[in-house]
């Protein structure tokens, strides 16, 4: 399946695809009027659609079916990492996270931040991308970057696990958490957690955890932690 999407969906059954998918479908894939696609919105819908129309600067399509919530998963994700100093590591993390299945990603601005500022519009692009590549047809949300103190109050009823290097009692994501629960990680950045950071997150609730003896840099760190997640409820 080639998955295509569209930012807005209105309930109409023609769609015009933006220029970049237009030119994707008749210049790239050289799809012809007739020939059936599948279009999704991010909002969890599938459509099943005829061509209309194929050119590189306009293609128009109908669509003849919807499956609503495809794929819709009984628990959240949503993982807070702070950003790396080559932001192509934390890119790379987005692609991969996204194929896994994730449904928040918040970029966290901390006391031993490397990054303190993200381009929002190529990370998301990054998201549709993977997003499309991994047919899922729920969009991550992804946050703008977020002091971490502000993200801790913000938070509701979610298990929440803090990944960090401290000194203190820590405990394994598989020993605590259980299946189906949404769950918030926070990752920090190479410098850690500072321990203030660390005091505050304990006070609102957060499990201080460890991802193994091994030292992980912050990207793998990340993807193991939603690996793991995915795993425990399989």
């Amino acid at each position: 399946m080639q998955l295509f999407f569209i930012s807005q969906y209105n309930k109409e059954d023609i769609i015009t695809l933006d220029k970049e998918e237009s030119a994707h479908i008749s210049k790239v894939l050289r799809l012809k009027e007739g020939e059936k696609i599948s279009l999704t919105d991010g909002k969890g819908n599938l459509f099943t659609s005829v061509i209309l129309e194929s050119t590189p600067k306009r293609c128009t399509v109908k669509i003849t079916d919807i499956e609503e919530n495809y794929q819709k998963r009984d628990f959240k994700i949503h993982l807070a990492i702070a950003p790396t100093k080559n932001i192509n590591r934390i890119e790379w993390l987005l692609e991969k996270v996204v194929e896994i299945g994730i449904d928040e990603i918040t970029p966290l601005l901390t006391e031993h931040s490397e990054r303190k500022n993200i381009n929002i519009e190529r990370l998301d692009k990054i998201i549709v991308s993977a997003m499309k590549q991994s047919i899922k047809c729920f969009k991550p949300k992804l946050n703008d970057l977020t002091k971490f103190s502000t993200l801790l109050n913000n938070l509701k009823d979610e298990k929440k696990y803090l990944c960090c290097c401290s000194d203190e009692e820590k405990i394994l994501i598989k020993n605590d958490y259980k299946s189906h629960e949404d769950v918030v990680i926070f990752i920090g950045p190479e410098g850690d957690f500072s321990p203030t950071e660390v005091t505050q997150a304990k006070q609102k609730g957060c499990k201080l955890i460890t991802l193994g003896e091994q030292r992980l840099r912050t990207e793998t760190a990340g993807l193991y932690a939603v690996s793991t997640i995915h795993f425990l409820n399989q």
